[in-house]
């Protein structure tokens, strides 16, 4: 008998999906502001959050544990209450980071019932939202004349952002992994 290309994991329910959101949103606006914390005490400044991405774990986490409507409202509403709170991301960065997390947390979700590795499910989610962001930022662009948005920057910040990818593709796995084990 031939396996299923999908796995039966229940659904949350709507009370934990609530608190879903509400953690992945929480992580991502802490993340980001620990990265800071650290930049300006080792005198590197904001350099450490362009490098981890730190916005991108808890987003992409969420999706894979709570599903699709979980994973793209979390995407959403991070980066907006993080600019509300801390100013961060910049206002002009802010509708890119918006498209690029909704694209993790949706692609992510999607990717819960599927029976693949989690390393795949993470590199394909990772791939979904940055061709998102790449999108958006030929939209802004050419359609917003928004020429401080560069077509091509999503490609030229994936080099500096080398670190923050290593340890999504390590990390999420692994707590997965572990998140899953402790069931």
């Amino acid at each position: 008998m031939t396996k299923s290309i999908f796995l039966e994991k229940p659904a949350l329910s709507i009370k934990k999906q609530f608190l879903a959101v509400f953690l992945a949103c929480a992580v991502a606006v802490v993340l980001p502001q620990l990265c800071h914390l650290i930049g300006k005490l080792t005198g590197t400044g904001m350099m450490i959050g362009t490098v981890l991405s730190p916005m991108h774990f808890p987003i992409i986490f969420v999706g894979l544990v709570a599903g699709p409507i979980v994973g793209a409202i979390s995407g959403i509403l991070a980066p907006l209450v993080s600019f509300a709170l801390t100013g961060m991301p910049l206002a002009r960065m802010l509708p890119l980071m918006i498209v690029e997390l909704f694209g993790y947390g949706l692609a992510a979700g999607f990717l819960r019932n599927i029976r693949l590795n989690n390393f795949v499910k993470v590199f394909i989610t990772m791939i979904f939202g940055r061709v998102l962001r790449f999108l958006a930022c030929l939209f802004m662009f050419y359609a917003l004349s928004k020429t401080e948005i560069g077509i091509f920057e999503i490609w030229q910040s994936i080099p500096k952002c080398l670190p923050g990818i290593i340890l999504q593709l390590v990390l999420i796995p692994f707590l997965l992994n572990k998140f899953d084990s402790d069931k």
